[in-house]
């Protein structure tokens, strides 16, 4: 017998070949899961469904048996051959993560390269594509150390207890399996009810996949390449001469390459596969294949390195706020180098912001614009602003984004017109609006590729920055699935309808780092005397730094589809309205039809009462509140909640008293 770390007895557990062998076929499919999910978040897809296979094709005990853990209580055989399946793969799909010391960090983990079987050459084998709500089931896990996902799946997948969970993890060699499970719930807690019916869906299935062929352009370009082998040099030698002519940021190119980090060299950039979008579980901007005319601009390139590490006084440098604009620590990502509007342009992406340089052009100064990028995905990495001018933008799109549309939420009632897009992604000029016109706001309307999600349309708002913001919709309480408390993507009649009234606000947080903004309809209403249907909004706009700002809104019965609502709160830096902040309360005075003065109050889903002082000294049962008010005069409002919620008092946001 042998005892693990924790001192918890381990027995070894000797088990029939042929009683394994069916135990196995009878579980495949949660194994090949189980190894698929634990596997490093990094692989490729592909590479993750061939090890997720080859490790449960390997589970079988040898002949000296599976440490798993001494049941308990009684246990049957299938039981305790079940939990020597998962050890083995368990051991197996966390070892595939282990780095030695000093192997290179741009290369995968060594046994993640050790050719075993299952051996596919020339096809790409990934699962078949979900929706939204799987993907950032998927971003959530990517971002979870290995072992918390194994207790995630074993959790909820398989069903075992925790106590089981962590003797399991322990027998497959984590250190601190307790930890892990502890970090599972709440990773669970965050996932919510579906994630059982998620993770059991087509997008994690490993064992039912769909096959590609390989970049068969790049199959050409190796063979092509052993006969130009004897060119390339010659060329390389080449480039070794620096010619001492002028760049577009006004300083020679040897001063430019001279002042650039030897780290920073357009030979050492990093560059995505063609077709990583497609096969990674992490879809952002380190998915981003190298695009444009110029890629291979080396002049271009240095010019735009040196820049970022070291901008000379007559380059116009922009970052927006919390960016820092010191040079990349490491080498950076190259996302696009090619010519807009007659200038030379490159984006990088360091893996936590966006930068773009600009080439100098007549009057026009070399510039570098900076932005946060952290924690991007498939909506806030779909598109980069390349280049403004005369009130009108162009745009790089994503290469999973599989069509492009504008439309203006200020029309409803309007289709989306198709959008031009170039073969390297970038867009015609679309029209942008300063932020105090409120006659329009066009915003892009984009859809992604099946590949990777299906039946996946969102909307961006261009508020100044190098990123469009992602605009989502919240529906009101027991109006649709899923639910209400998840944002939706604001492309339904419903969430458009709402964001044409709320759209005006939009300008307020242009240039403010804005990631998203999320209209949240909390609350409705109907009015006395007549006044009809009202609806309470709390619109919130998160920023990369993770601040947020909120407007608190209420949209009351209009002729107009697009008439503002009106704004009867606003707060800043707050957690208000997200997921951390659940709970909110608003009020404000309202003139009825008959011309009398009202407070209307209302709060979201776990207010159970609501009560005045000041002016109007009231309380009311229930979520909203109208009682009769003088115009004028100072009232506070505050809000119980159920007991479920805590039972605490809650104050207006931004709003000391009316």
């Amino acid at each position: 017998m042998s005892v693990l770390r924790t001192g918890r007895p381990i027995k070894r557990t000797r088990i029939a070949k042929d009683h394994a062998e069916a135990a196995l076929v009878a579980q495949y499919t949660a194994l090949v899961r189980l190894a698929y999910l634990t596997l490093p978040a990094a692989l490729s897809r592909h590479r993750r469904v061939l090890l997720a296979h080859g490790a449960a094709q390997r589970a079988l005990p040898g002949a000296r048996g599976t440490l798993v853990p001494r049941p308990r209580g009684p246990q049957d055989g299938d039981a305790v051959t079940g939990d020597a399946l998962r050890v083995r793969v368990l051991r197996a799909a966390l070892s595939a993560a282990h780095r030695p010391a000093g192997w290179p960090g741009a290369l995968p983990p060594p046994r993640t390269l050790v050719p075993r079987l299952p051996v596919v050459w020339g096809l790409r084998l990934f699962p078949h594509a979900g929706g939204a709500e799987e993907i950032a089931l998927g971003q959530a896990l990517a971002d979870a150390p290995a072992p918390t996902r194994a207790a995630f799946v074993l959790r909820r997948v398989d069903g075992l207890p925790d106590r089981r969970t962590a003797a399991l993890l322990e027998a497959a060699g984590v250190r601190d399996a307790a930890a892990s499970v502890r970090a599972a719930a709440d990773l669970d807690a965050a996932a919510g009810a579906a994630a059982e019916a998620l993770l059991r869906s087509q997008e994690f299935d490993a064992c039912s996949v769909q096959s590609r062929p390989t970049d068969l352009v790049r199959r050409g370009r190796r063979r092509r390449a052993v006969w130009l082998t004897g060119a390339a040099a010659a060329v390389a030698l080449a480039a070794v001469i620096v010619p001492q002519t002028t760049d577009g940021s006004g300083r020679s190119t040897a001063s430019a390459r001279a002042a650039t980090p030897r780290y920073l060299s357009a030979d050492r950039l990093v560059r995505a596969d063609a077709q990583q979008w497609a096969d990674t579980s992490r879809v952002d901007f380190t998915a981003w294949p190298a695009r444009g005319g110029r890629t291979d601009d080396k002049d271009l390139l240095s010019r735009a390195l040196g820049t970022w590490a070291a901008p000379t006084t007559d380059v116009r440098v922009t970052a927006t706020p919390g960016t820092p604009t010191d040079a990349p620590p490491r080498s950076p990502q190259l996302l696009y180098a090619g010519d807009v509007g007659g200038r030379g342009v490159v984006l990088f992406s360091d893996g936590e912001r966006l930068a773009r340089y600009t080439d100098a052009d007549g009057d026009s100064p070399a510039a570098l614009a900076l932005s946060r990028a952290d924690d991007a995905d498939v909506t806030t990495a779909a598109v980069v602003v390349l280049a403004r001018s005369k009130g009108s933008a162009r745009y790089l799109t994503a290469p999973w984004v599989a069509e492009s549309t504008t439309r203006d939420l200020l029309r409803p009632d309007s289709p989306a017109r198709p959008l031009h897009v170039s073969g390297d992604g970038v867009t015609d000029a679309v029209p942008v609006v300063a932020a105090a016109d409120c006659a329009r706001r066009p915003v892009l309307q984009l859809r992604s590729s099946s590949r990777i999600v299906e039946h996946h349309a969102f909307v961006v708002a261009d508020l100044g920055g190098l990123s469009p913001v992602h605009l989502t919709y919240t529906p009101l309480p027991g109006h649709g699935t899923p639910p209400a408390r998840q944002p939706r993507e604001a492309t339904s009649s419903q969430a458009l309808l709402a964001w044409a009234r709320s759209a005006c606000r939009l300008g307020s947080w242009e240039g403010g780092a804005v990631r998203a903004v999320n209209a949240w309809d909390f609350a409705e209403q109907e009015l006395p005397e007549g006044g009809g249907h009202a609806v309470w909004m709390c619109a919130r706009a998160t920023t990369w730094r993770g601040p947020g700002d909120v407007a608190l809104l209420l949209r009351t019965p209009t002729s107009s589809l697009t008439a503002p609502a009106e704004l009867v709160g606003q707060a800043r830096n707050t957690a208000a309205c997200s997921r951390f902040g659940q709970h909110v309360v608003a009020s404000t005075r309202w003139k009825s039809p008959k011309d009398h003065w009202y407070l209307v109050a209302a709060g979201s889903r776990a207010v159970v009462g609501i009560s005045a002082s000041g002016a109007v000294d009231t309380a009311a049962a229930g979520r909203t509140m109208a009682v009769r008010a003088p115009e004028n005069g100072t009232v506070r409002v505050t809000a119980r909640l159920s007991g479920e919620a805590g039972g605490e008092r809650l104050s207006e946001v931004g709003a000391a008293g009316r």
